[in-house]
């Protein structure tokens, strides 16, 4: 009986010792095991934006926020660290340990229940990619039978090229440039040995040693990292004291980075118009025009123009209110009273571009992201009034016509048929009067409506629409409201239009986007389309009309002190929309504010008066940022400056001088 009993104890030892060997062989030969993922590994990766210098705007990903380093990039003590701490002899073992199998075997006997046993670096990548986490003996099979057959497909620099790439490091990174960039705001070659030892100690308790939550323990963990590659004979006396010392600089960062949510958006567009679908997950590197420090500047002069409009506002409000407790208004006056507007619906938009390029250097889209994310910059249509008028205006000057040239400014009324009726149209200039006779600079300088429709009709409807195709502007209306500026444009639109006067007579497409790579890959470059709209003298004579109407007319509120500012004011009917279009030798720039329902704005509130002061403050933060910018505009050759009454104007080959027996008072001419 006690043989019997001997024999069956035996036996069942035998079974016990033999079962996890029958097991394995059952599955290494019987399992079919797909290591496609990890053999022809593609993982999400993060698209990263930049400003033009490289800087970095935001971080753009899926789920994962990952970084992806090759082997080549990863620092040979970065992987000495990894080993000494997670699989000393990875570079020996075939993708287990069989020692380590063995204890995991006597571990699983001795609790009578699966316990997770050591594994190696391979072991831990197939368990993170290719199995669950589970903790059953067929699973911990598995996992050394895909790691045997992962060793026999990749080698040990792609495994651990992988491993590093795709273990989790805490904090929602992914990968260990990915934890080296958020953990350090560091490059993997700039990192100190301490700063690899708390990356590679991570993976094995991502959550507990966080250095940005538990940096103590953090620490402590690095150092036990440190210790073991001291102890292995991998860094000397010197090195492992000076490690231990060490108090790395943590960072606690957003995932996203994002520092210019309008041009995140913008660039997400521009990828979707490209028919690239994995934007978030692809890995590429966009390098935008954006310069990061002068989109804050934006961002900042937008909002400070919109509370000085609601400080004006309350202070109307106070004004009318003592005005009308004198004398009250009216039964049937139904003038839009301070009290009755709804700034709740009013917003902005700025751009400002690189004159010679038309590289966007700036775009915000609203006064404040977090309450409005639409575009009003790109997206939004809206009549630009009398910030259209230099382009008739240059058409003149193209065709002839100088800044000394009088033109009409008297009232008139215009009969036209529409839907059969007759109709009557009797336009006024804003300040409700009108001189008679004003010269063409005047006219523009003070936006004058009554001679800008008169200089119309001067030039013919037809002759003037025909020579603003020059200029690629769509839906020009085929009637005198073309006068007023009538048609719909977005503030990037505008800006583009206005590189006709700021680059000297040539348009430029503006760009957003200089080029795009994805690896070793450039998917994007940015192409300069160009288009020649005026010679360079007749380009100049508008900027120097356009600078004075910034010296001595409409836009004295975009002045800028010690910089040459050139630009057009736009209020359209009933103040709706409020503009500002300008440029300095080398940077243009477009504010708008309106009301977001096309609802009017207070009647006091101008182009010039809520836009300028936007234009003015970021301007005058350029000027800080970029002392050496050219600050006063070149007179190309052929122009002729002429002395008139004491003040200078300017004239070409093609807007000839006036001739010296020209009349001196030309109100007598009108008269007559």
């Amino acid at each position: 009986m006690k043989q019997v009993v001997k024999k069956t104890l035996l036996i069942v030892l035998l079974l016990g010792f033999l079962s996890p060997f029958v097991l394995f062989t059952y599955y290494y030969f019987k399992v079919d095991y797909d290591l496609s993922e990890l053999v022809d590994y593609k993982p999400s990766v993060t698209t990263r934006i930049y400003d033009k210098d490289g800087k970095k705007i935001a971080n753009i990903f899926d789920k994962k926020h990952r970084y992806y380093a090759p082997f080549e990039e990863i620092p040979p003590r970065v992987i000495e660290a990894l080993v000494a701490i997670e699989d000393t002899t990875f570079f020996e073992h075939p993708g287990i340990n069989v020692d380590a199998i063995f204890r995991a075997a006597i571990k699983v006997l001795r609790a009578g229940k699966a316990v997770e046993g050591a594994s190696t670096i391979t072991q831990q990548l197939v368990k993170n990619v290719l199995l669950t986490r589970e903790k059953k003996i067929s699973r911990k099979i598995k996992e050394a039978i895909y790691a045997l057959k992962l060793e026999q497909e990749l080698t040990k620099e792609q495994i651990l090229e992988r491993y590093l790439n795709e273990i989790y490091y805490g904090h929602g990174y992914y990968g260990i440039k990915t934890a080296a960039d958020g953990y350090f705001h560091k490059k993997l070659a700039d990192l100190t040995l301490k700063e690899m030892a708390v990356l590679v100690g991570l993976p094995k308790a991502p959550s507990t040693y966080a250095p940005t939550k538990n940096y103590e323990i953090s620490m402590g963990r690095a150092n036990r990292v440190i210790k073991r590659m001291y102890v292995l004979g991998w860094i000397d006396n010197a090195t492992y004291e000076a490690a231990l010392k060490e108090t790395p600089k943590v960072y606690d960062d957003t995932l996203t980075q994002n520092q210019a949510p309008f041009i995140v958006d913008e660039v997400m567009r521009e990828f979707s118009n490209m028919g690239i679908d994995d934007f978030k997950t692809g890995g590429y590197e966009v390098y935008t025009t954006i310069d990061i420090r002068l989109q804050n500047v934006a961002r900042e002069s937008l909002k400070y123009a919109y509370n000085l409009s609601l400080e004006r506002l309350e202070q109307y409000k106070k004004d009318e209110e003592e005005k009308f407790a004198k004398n009250p208004p009216a039964e049937d006056d139904d003038t839009l009273r301070a009290v009755d507007v709804n700034t709740s619906k009013l917003n902005g938009a700025l751009v400002s571009l690189e004159s010679s390029t038309g590289n966007i250097l700036a775009l915000v889209g609203s006064v404040d992201y977090s309450v409005s994310s639409y575009n009003r910059a790109t997206q939004g249509k809206r009549q630009p009034g009398s910030a259209f008028k230099p382009f008739i205006y240059q058409v003149a000057i193209d065709l002839g016509f100088s800044g000394a040239t009088p033109l009409v400014d008297i009232a008139k009324t215009y009969e036209y048929e529409k839907d059969g009726e007759e109709m009557k149209w009797r336009p006024k200039n804003y300040e409700k009067n009108y001189k008679g006779l004003i010269t063409l600079r005047e006219s523009l300088v003070h936006s004058r409506n009554l001679a800008t429709i008169n200089l119309v009709n001067d030039i013919g409807l037809a002759q003037l629409i025909n020579e603003l195709k020059k200029f690629t502007i769509q839906n020009i209306p085929n009637d005198l409201s073309i006068s007023l500026g009538t048609m719909s444009l977005s503030p990037l639109e505008l800006a583009k239009y206005y590189t006709s006067f700021a680059n000297g007579g040539v348009q430029v497409e503006p760009h957003l986007i200089l080029s795009i790579e994805q690896g070793s890959k450039t998917v994007y470059e940015k192409e300069d389309h160009r288009v020649e709209t005026s010679l360079p003298t007749q380009a100049f004579i508008m900027t120097s009309i356009l600078k004075d109407v910034v010296e001595n007319g409409t836009g004295r509120r975009a002045r800028v002190r010690g910089i040459d500012i050139a630009g057009k004011t736009g209020t359209t009917n009933k103040n709706i929309d409020g503009w500002f279009a300008g440029y300095s030798p080398t940077v243009e720039t477009v504010v708008w504010f309106g009301n977001d329902d096309n609802t009017p704005m207070y009647k006091k509130e101008t182009g010039g008066r809520i836009a300028g002061p936007a234009f003015s403050m970021y301007y005058a933060n350029l000027l800080k940022l970029y002392p050496q910018i050219q600050r006063e505009f070149s007179i190309p050759e052929g122009v002729i400056e002429v002395d008139i009454g004491g003040k200078k104007e300017y004239f070409s080959d093609i807007s000839k001088p006036p001739r010296a027996e020209a009349i001196e008072d030309p109100q007598e001419e009108l008269l007559w």
